[in-house]
Protein backbone atom coordinates (compact mmCIF):
# COMPACT_ATOMS: atom_id res chain seq x y z
CA UNK A 1 0.00 0.00 0.00
CA UNK A 2 1.55 3.49 -0.88
CA UNK A 3 0.64 6.47 0.82
CA UNK A 4 -0.08 9.29 -1.42
CA UNK A 5 0.41 13.06 -1.19
CA UNK A 6 0.33 15.82 -3.58
CA UNK A 7 1.95 19.61 -3.36
CA UNK A 8 2.73 22.65 -5.16
CA UNK A 9 6.33 23.25 -5.77
CA UNK A 10 6.25 26.10 -3.07
CA UNK A 11 5.26 23.73 -0.29
CA UNK A 12 8.27 21.31 -1.02
CA UNK A 13 10.19 20.37 2.05
CA UNK A 14 13.90 20.19 1.16
CA UNK A 15 13.97 16.79 2.00
CA UNK A 16 11.00 15.90 -0.23
CA UNK A 17 12.45 17.64 -3.39
CA UNK A 18 15.07 15.96 -3.22
CA UNK A 19 13.57 12.26 -2.85
CA UNK A 20 11.78 13.33 -5.85
CA UNK A 21 15.05 14.44 -8.04
CA UNK A 22 16.82 11.46 -6.98
CA UNK A 23 14.15 9.36 -8.14
CA UNK A 24 13.83 10.65 -11.30
CA UNK A 25 17.11 10.62 -12.06
CA UNK A 26 17.43 6.81 -10.54
CA UNK A 27 14.92 6.12 -12.90
CA UNK A 28 15.28 8.65 -15.92
CA UNK A 29 19.02 8.90 -16.20
CA UNK A 30 20.31 5.53 -14.47
CA UNK A 31 18.17 2.88 -15.41
CA UNK A 32 17.22 4.18 -18.83
CA UNK A 33 20.53 5.79 -19.72
CA UNK A 34 19.39 8.82 -20.95
CA UNK A 35 21.26 11.84 -20.12
CA UNK A 36 19.17 14.69 -20.44
CA UNK A 37 18.06 17.96 -17.92
CA UNK A 38 15.69 16.87 -15.67
CA UNK A 39 15.24 20.34 -14.43
CA UNK A 40 13.72 21.84 -17.29
CA UNK A 41 11.83 25.01 -15.36
CA UNK A 42 8.54 23.12 -15.37
CA UNK A 43 8.30 21.99 -11.75
CA UNK A 44 7.66 25.18 -10.36
CA UNK A 45 4.53 25.71 -12.06
CA UNK A 46 3.04 21.92 -11.05
CA UNK A 47 1.89 19.72 -8.47
CA UNK A 48 4.22 16.71 -6.81
CA UNK A 49 2.57 13.42 -6.44
CA UNK A 50 4.78 11.25 -4.35
CA UNK A 51 3.85 7.88 -3.09
CA UNK A 52 5.65 6.52 0.02
CA UNK A 53 6.22 3.06 1.22
CA UNK A 54 5.16 2.50 4.76
CA UNK A 55 9.30 2.41 5.57
CA UNK A 56 8.53 6.60 4.30
CA UNK A 57 10.79 6.21 1.32
CA UNK A 58 9.37 7.75 -1.95
CA UNK A 59 8.76 4.98 -4.16
CA UNK A 60 6.41 6.44 -6.59
CA UNK A 61 5.88 10.15 -8.54
CA UNK A 62 4.46 11.72 -11.15
CA UNK A 63 4.43 15.43 -11.72
CA UNK A 64 1.06 17.17 -12.42
CA UNK A 65 1.57 19.79 -14.67
CA UNK A 66 -1.45 22.71 -15.51
CA UNK A 67 -2.73 23.46 -19.30
CA UNK A 68 -0.26 25.72 -20.65
CA UNK A 69 2.43 24.40 -19.01
CA UNK A 70 3.87 21.66 -21.61
CA UNK A 71 1.10 21.84 -23.88
CA UNK A 72 -1.44 25.02 -25.05
CA UNK A 73 -4.68 23.33 -24.91
CA UNK A 74 -4.26 20.17 -22.36
CA UNK A 75 -3.15 19.72 -18.60
CA UNK A 76 -0.64 16.87 -18.58
CA UNK A 77 1.65 13.97 -16.55
CA UNK A 78 4.94 13.75 -16.63
CA UNK A 79 7.95 12.24 -15.14
CA UNK A 80 6.07 9.03 -14.09
CA UNK A 81 7.96 7.03 -12.41
CA UNK A 82 8.18 3.96 -9.66
CA UNK A 83 11.28 2.86 -7.43
CA UNK A 84 12.70 -0.68 -8.90
CA UNK A 85 11.38 -1.83 -5.09
CA UNK A 86 7.55 -1.66 -6.68
CA UNK A 87 7.96 -2.40 -9.81
CA UNK A 88 5.46 -5.64 -10.33
CA UNK A 89 3.47 -4.96 -7.36
CA UNK A 90 0.64 -2.73 -8.72
CA UNK A 91 2.45 0.29 -7.93
CA UNK A 92 2.38 1.91 -11.12
CA UNK A 93 -1.11 1.62 -11.46
CA UNK A 94 -2.16 3.25 -7.61
CA UNK A 95 0.28 5.92 -9.03
CA UNK A 96 -1.53 6.46 -12.63
CA UNK A 97 -5.09 6.01 -10.41
CA UNK A 98 -3.77 8.25 -8.02
CA UNK A 99 -2.51 10.91 -10.37
CA UNK A 100 -5.62 10.92 -12.46
CA UNK A 101 -7.91 11.43 -9.00
CA UNK A 102 -5.57 14.87 -8.12
CA UNK A 103 -5.38 15.83 -12.13
CA UNK A 104 -9.50 16.15 -11.10
CA UNK A 105 -9.39 17.84 -8.64
CA UNK A 106 -6.92 20.23 -9.52
CA UNK A 107 -7.74 20.78 -12.91
CA UNK A 108 -11.12 19.67 -13.16
CA UNK A 109 -12.52 19.01 -16.89
CA UNK A 110 -8.89 19.41 -18.44
CA UNK A 111 -8.69 17.27 -21.08
CA UNK A 112 -5.22 15.85 -20.50
CA UNK A 113 -2.11 15.03 -22.71
CA UNK A 114 0.90 12.50 -21.75
CA UNK A 115 4.41 11.83 -23.84
CA UNK A 116 4.33 7.75 -23.15
CA UNK A 117 6.92 5.59 -24.06
CA UNK A 118 5.52 3.07 -26.26
CA UNK A 119 6.16 0.34 -24.61
CA UNK A 120 3.94 1.33 -22.05
CA UNK A 121 0.68 1.97 -24.50
CA UNK A 122 -1.13 -0.77 -22.96
CA UNK A 123 -0.49 0.82 -19.78
CA UNK A 124 -2.14 4.00 -20.51
CA UNK A 125 -5.12 2.67 -22.36
CA UNK A 126 -5.41 1.09 -19.41
CA UNK A 127 -6.76 4.41 -18.05
CA UNK A 128 -8.81 5.55 -21.25
CA UNK A 129 -6.10 7.28 -23.16
CA UNK A 130 -5.40 7.07 -26.61
CA UNK A 131 -3.01 7.54 -29.22
CA UNK A 132 -3.50 10.64 -30.68
CA UNK A 133 -0.29 11.00 -33.26
CA UNK A 134 2.46 9.28 -34.87
CA UNK A 135 5.22 7.80 -33.16
CA UNK A 136 8.78 10.33 -32.24
CA UNK A 137 12.14 9.99 -30.47
CA UNK A 138 12.25 11.69 -27.27
CA UNK A 139 15.64 11.57 -25.66
CA UNK A 140 16.47 8.47 -28.46
CA UNK A 141 13.43 6.13 -26.67
CA UNK A 142 10.46 5.55 -29.17
CA UNK A 143 7.17 7.85 -27.56
CA UNK A 144 3.61 8.22 -28.21
CA UNK A 145 1.31 11.35 -27.97
CA UNK A 146 -1.52 9.90 -25.54
CA UNK A 147 -5.13 12.28 -25.00
CA UNK A 148 -7.82 11.53 -22.45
Amino acid sequence: MINFRCKPFHELTAPQLYAMMALRQEVFVVEQNCPYLDADGKDMNCWHLMGYDTDGKLVAYARLIPKGVSYKNFASIGRIATAASVRRTGAGKELMKAALDWMEQQFTGDSIKISAQTYLREFYENFGFVVSGEEYLEDNIPHLPMVR
